[in-house]
């Protein structure tokens, strides 16, 4: 008999080894205070009820699962695209905001904070506190601002006051860093919107609570447009991983749906340019929680790199973990060129152009073997706006060449 594994969070926030809530003891009364309320409140008929009219009315979900007809051509298979670059903000993170900032006022506080790479968070934190009209402050490494100057702008557009983090390397992991020291001098006002499912316990689970819509959706479609909810394959991009945990929630269980985790190799898994956590992490601690890690051999974390912001994360969040240990997904590690390369693509076939974060899931579709009836879900989750500048740096250096 096949044993019944367990994918969910268990009470003392786990997920088989990987998880639990690591934080200074200053932080622990904020911490504790969403752990006792947390799933009480967001499982209550009026909390669901506001939040799934914002995501129909304002978000504008649920978001549209494609038929891509010419890339299902080129891989002799059967691809859809689930549409979260069609929602308000231009990705999946506006699921979240909207689920935290309802949290939020219902714990009574007046201030809210967040971290972000790509900037598609920091957006979307930003545009959910106009909407309730709540103080904004959002924290983003120096490099990630040069890159994603776009976003910046909007954040500012919208209200929020934007801080650089200018210490280590500039980019999330330092963000995350100055978030964690703000919330820790404003404990009594504030609350810490985190974008990814990374953190101390109950943030992972609380940000895949938000995102599960993402797969809930999927499996209606699914049996509209193939009369199966159960796909063989979904797709989503890992960083921290709040898109992928969002479309593999559903499918958990499922014995047919393999699910695919695709992280960003940068310049090559050995190239000391990466972000391939699967292959190079080793267990350890970091913003909170146990999780696999980048580290050098006496523990200190070590840069991760990629093209693209939103990937560019040292680490994977404990639930992702738990899937790569027990091998519930399969990892695949794409390179920032094989990205590009398929960003382009998708764009030339589909008429999308994909954020380069959702450009890697593309990529994994070179490495994958299908069959012609297999039915393959792919999470698109950010248009790509925000890459334009890259994505015409790149077309320029293959056009010279």
């Amino acid at each position: 008999m096949k044993t019944k594994r367990n994918y969910y969070v268990n009470e003392k926030g786990y997920f088989g080894n990987f998880g639990g809530a690591f934080v200074p003891e200053l932080l622990y009364p904020n911490v504790d205070e969403l752990n006792q309320n947390y799933l009480k409140i967001i499982n209550e008929a009026s909390f669901q009820k506001k939040f799934h009219d914002l995501l129909k009315d304002y978000v504008g979900r649920p978001s549209p699962l494609y038929y891509a007809k010419r890339l299902s051509k080129k891989y002799n298979t059967n691809i859809y695209l689930k549409r979260e670059d069609l929602n308000h903000t231009g990705a999946h993170k506006i699921n979240n905001t909207i689920g935290q900032i309802l949290l939020a006022q219902r714990l009574g506080k007046k201030r809210i904070i967040a971290e972000t790479g790509a900037g598609q968070h920091g957006v979307a934190t930003a545009t959910v506190c106009a909407l309730m009209g709540i103080e904004c402050v959002v924290y983003m490494g120096k490099v990630d601002m040069q890159r994603q100057l776009p976003n910046v702008e909007r954040m500012r557009l919208l209200g929020a006051t934007v801080v650089p983090a200018l210490s280590g390397s500039q980019t999330l992991k330092d963000a995350t860093n100055e978030a964690i020291r703000d919330w820790i001098n404003n404990i009594d006002n504030t609350h810490y919107i985190i974008g990814s499912v990374v953190g101390p316990h109950p943030y992972p689970d609380m940000v895949m609570q938000f995102q599960s819509v993402i797969s809930e959706e999927m499996r209606k479609q699914l049996l509209e447009k193939t009369g199966n909810e159960e796909p063989d394959y979904v797709i989503a991009c890992v960083g921290g991983g709040s898109n992928a945990a969002g479309a593999f929630y559903h499918f958990l269980e499922s014995e047919r749906t393999k699910l695919v985790a695709v992280e960003a190799a940068g310049e090559g898994i050995h190239s000391g340019k990466s972000a391939a956590t699967s292959v190079l992490g080793k267990i350890g601690v970091l913003h909170a929680c146990k999780t696999l890690l980048m580290q050098t051999e006496d523990g200190q974390i070590t840069e991760a790199h990629s093209i693209s912001a939103g990937l560019d994360y040292p680490g994977i969040g404990p639930f992702h973990a738990h899937l790569h240990e027990t091998r519930r997904a399969e990892f695949i590690s794409v390179t920032d060129e094989e990205a590009l390369g398929a960003a382009l693509e998708v764009t030339k076939l589909e008429g999308i152009i994909p954020a380069l974060e959702s450009a890697h899931a593309f990529a994994a579709l070179d490495k994958m073997k299908f069959k012609t009836t297999d039915v393959v879900a792919l999470n698109l989750s950010g248009r790509g706006d925000k890459d334009l500048e890259t994505y015409i740096k790149h077309l320029n250096a293959v056009k010279q060449h």
